[in-house]
């Protein structure tokens, strides 16, 4: 005010007396000013020397604190290592009385390992059997026993590693001793399930905040047993090996996302999570698509600015760096380099790189940008994996995207492999009874109800990151929100994704089932799920911290309680009965080839099978059971041959293209009956080779295949050509001993389950 009456003064030419006074006004509010700086300037300075001194005199925990979280940290570890070794020694004692494992001879236990598990035992004993661990590595680097015309690098195409590692410590261990060397391989097997249960866990234990979760996480995982693991069934599966380095991943990334969590242990986590991604990597030909569906999850989780961009980044440099390993100590695999997980990652820096200010500006901005960004990271993902599998040989994209057309009923197909491949139970969708398992146990219900929670909690914090709101650092707990945790909308989205996955195809409900387990252990006994609820109903009768913490406490003693009193009495009631698992016909097959066959002998049969007799015997196999390797599986087509309605003339070339000296003819196969769906192995050769039974007299008339019978063929709608055979199917023909059958093939053993031919070197044409 006095500067400008000094301006108006001046304007106006007042008298010199006011000037003056104006003059001394200007002088006294500059002096004024000038106090009023100081004091700001002292007062900044305070602040700041109190802000110094109150962090350095930040007031340390007290020593029974500290003792009380260490006490709370011992005990819970030790719970989650004794519940870990309780769930390896219930499917120990469990597999125990399914095949009454310690009391038979070594080939009727390695008889127990169905199908292609057997064959990876082969190798583990193939490697304790070598004179030396550097001489048997190399003989499975260059074998030219196993695949008939074939030397493969075994390490590379059936994924050895795990037994590499087992093989080696029993060696070097002195175990030779102590203990046979198939109860140390079955040990370590069940050696991980117990680190399973562990991480399983610890992943409810750090996300609750209380390890009664993870005691109620592993009740239920072996409530849900039939569902959540094949262990009992098969212990050499590639699975078995795996999940229990994706679960500590799992367990790590948890603990790796908490926001309050301390240098030393993001440290710990970060350095397990690598770790364990690597080895998981390493030990499973699937294991890259588990984490794409894991880094997809992350990439929702960094798109809507739920999680720190330095510990995304800090990730990616873990997953980068695996992909690499494990391609190079996997001998180069292509498979990787043309993995969704590579693209993916290349996909996301690349757009982060080009929309740096994607998490700026309003709602509407940031949306649009948002939808830019998703087109961004697929379309170079897309294209830079499409670059990849045109300059890397081996690809069998052509395959996968036939069976994903069949799957979805958007194409047909007549191909035995794709069909095949269709009729896994592992690939059909799951049947009913899943559910009402999981029902009856409670999982689903509590599982349903906790997500659809999470869920909510998760688009609330979704739309209010961005309408540009941020979070307390450390919010109380009548504040928190459970939206708000990047580890719990983490599994939020992974449990969506492989919930969806477990509805197309039932082989990943042993992924599934022990993660709902995790996942709703979590919810029910955790506070923040509980407070999320009463804040939204605005509960007031009660304090909600209160309500909260005694339902997180009251709900699972409840359902704890009610499982001990339903599940406790069946659990030991199956571990006592048992069970009896016999088949004479396969051991004695296998013991006529072990002394009646050479050994550079060449089998002929159906792949699971083969496996058998491989492990059994040593002898070499025209095929293996691997239902991932294309080149395998075509051979298995040739194979499969004896099951359909071909010439012996026929049949009789495609055994000697692949040096075949012994061909085996199952009953179960050749005589199958109850398969549905058309599933049976001759149904699907006769639609692969275009037959029709001879004796099919009429034609099928329904709403979707129309025939039209003519007097040698049988023509479908869809221009499809399907001729009746000349031929009577091979399996029951060559059984009758008669020319021209005979003149090819020579029966040389037979029981009950098995008709072993001798592929004659030279014909004899009597007629």
């Amino acid at each position: 005010m006095a500067g400008l009456r000094c301006r108006i003064a001046d304007t106006l030419e007042v008298s010199k007396a006011e000037d003056d006074a104006c003059r001394l006004a200007d002088l006294d509010v500059k002096a004024e000013d000038e106090e009023q700086q100081k004091d700001d300037d002292d007062e900044s300075r305070q602040e700041d020397s109190s802000k110094t001194e109150s962090t350095l005199r930040t007031p340390k925990p007290s020593p029974l604190g500290v003792l009380q979280r260490l006490l709370r940290v011992f005990f819970g570890c030790l719970a989650s290592v004794a519940c870990g070794m309780l769930y390896a020694a219930y499917l120990s004692a469990f597999h125990e009385r399914r095949f009454w494992f310690s009391a038979r001879q070594e080939l009727e236990r390695e008889i127990t390992f169905p199908g292609g598990s057997g064959l990876y035992y082969y190798y583990y004993k193939h490697m304790l059997a070598a004179p030396s661990f550097q001489r048997g590595f190399y003989e499975l680097m260059t074998d030219d026993s196993t695949l008939a015309g074939q030397t493969i690098n075994a390490v590379e195409r059936l994924s050895l590693y795990p037994e590499m590692m087992v093989s080696y410590i029993y060696r070097i261990s002195g175990s030779q001793d102590l203990v046979e060397p198939i109860y140390f391989y079955v040990g370590a097997v069940l050696g991980l399930q117990a680190l399973y249960a562990t991480a399983l866990f610890v992943c409810s234990w750090v996300m609750s905040g209380t390890w009664v979760a993870g005691v109620l996480a592993v009740a239920w995982c072996v409530i849900s047993r039939p569902d959540a693991t094949r262990v009992d069934q098969a212990v050499p599966l590639r699975e078995h090996w795996a999940l229990p380095y994706y679960s500590c991943q799992v367990a790590a990334l948890t603990g790796f996302l908490c926001n309050n969590i301390s240098s030393t242990v993001e440290m710990l986590c970060y350095l397990t999570m690598s770790t364990t991604t690597f080895s998981f990597l390493l030990v499973w030909e699937h294991s890259h698509h588990l984490l794409f569906i894991q880094a997809f999850c992350l990439f929702l989780l960094d798109s809507f600015d739920l999680v720190p961009t330095r510990k995304m980044s800090d990730i990616h440099k873990v997953y980068v760096s695996s992909l690499l390993l494990a391609y190079f100590f996997q001998f180069h695999n292509t498979a990787l380099l043309a993995s969704p997980l590579l693209s993916l990652l290349i996909g996301s820096v690349l757009a982060k790189y080009l929309q740096q200010k994607m998490k700026k500006g309003p709602l509407v901005a940031r949306v649009m940008k948002l939808f830019l960004h998703f087109h961004l990271v697929f379309t170079t993902g897309i294209t830079f994996n499409y670059l990849v599998k045109k300059v890397l040989p081996g690809s069998d994209s052509e395959v996968i995207l036939k069976f994903l057309e069949v799957k979805f009923r958007l194409n047909t197909t007549t191909d035995f492999v794709t069909n095949l491949l269709l009729c896994q139970e592992s690939l059909q969708s799951p049947s009913q009874d899943l559910f009402l398992r999981l029902t009856q146990a409670s999982v689903l219900p509590f599982y349903l109800l906790v997500l659809t929670v999470c869920l909510l909690s998760t688009l609330e914090t979704v739309y209010g990151r961005l309408s540009g709101q941020t979070t307390q650092s450390d919010p109380k707990l009548e504040d928190v929100h459970v939206g708000e945790r990047p580890e719990v909308v983490y599994h939020v989205f992974q449990a969506f994704l492989f919930g969806g996955l477990t509805m197309l195809f039932d082989g990943v409900k042993y992924v599934w089932t022990p993660y709902i387990c995790m996942f709703t252990a979590f919810g029910v006994c955790s506070p923040d799920i509980w407070m999320t609820v009463f804040r939204w109903l605005k509960v007031k009768s009660i304090h909600p911290v209160v309500l909260s913490l005694i339902l997180s406490t009251a709900v699972p003693t409840i359902i704890g309680f009610s499982l001990w009193r339903e599940y406790c009495p069946r659990l030991l009631a199956e571990l006592s009965e048992l069970q009896e698992f016999y088949d004479p016909d396969t051991a004695e097959m296998i013991s006529w080839i072990r002394t009646q066959v050479p050994m550079a002998a060449v089998f002929a049969g159906s792949p699971q099978l083969l496996g058998a007799v491989k492990l059994g015997s040593g002898s070499a196999v025209t095929s293996l059971p691997l239902h991932w390797d294309m080149d395998l599986l075509r051979r298995s087509e040739d194979t499969y041959q004896v099951y359909s309605m071909r010439s012996a003339e026929e049949v009789y070339k495609i055994l000697t293209s692949h040096k075949t000296n012994y061909v085996i003819i199952e009953e179960s196969l050749c005589n199958e009956l109850s398969r549905n769906k058309g599933c049976r192995i001759k149904d699907l050769l006769d639609v692969s080779n275009g037959h029709v039974s001879p004796h099919l007299r009429r034609c099928d008339i329904n709403s979707r295949t129309v025939l039209l019978c003519l007097s040698f063929q049988v023509v479908y709608d869809k221009g499809e050509t399907y001729a009746f055979s000349k031929h009577r199917r091979f399996c029951n023909e060559i059984k009758m001993n008669k020319s021209p059958y005979s003149n090819y093939f020579t029966r040389v053993f037979w029981n009950r389950s098995y008709h072993v031919y001798k592929v004659n070197s030279v014909i004899s044409f009597q007629y």
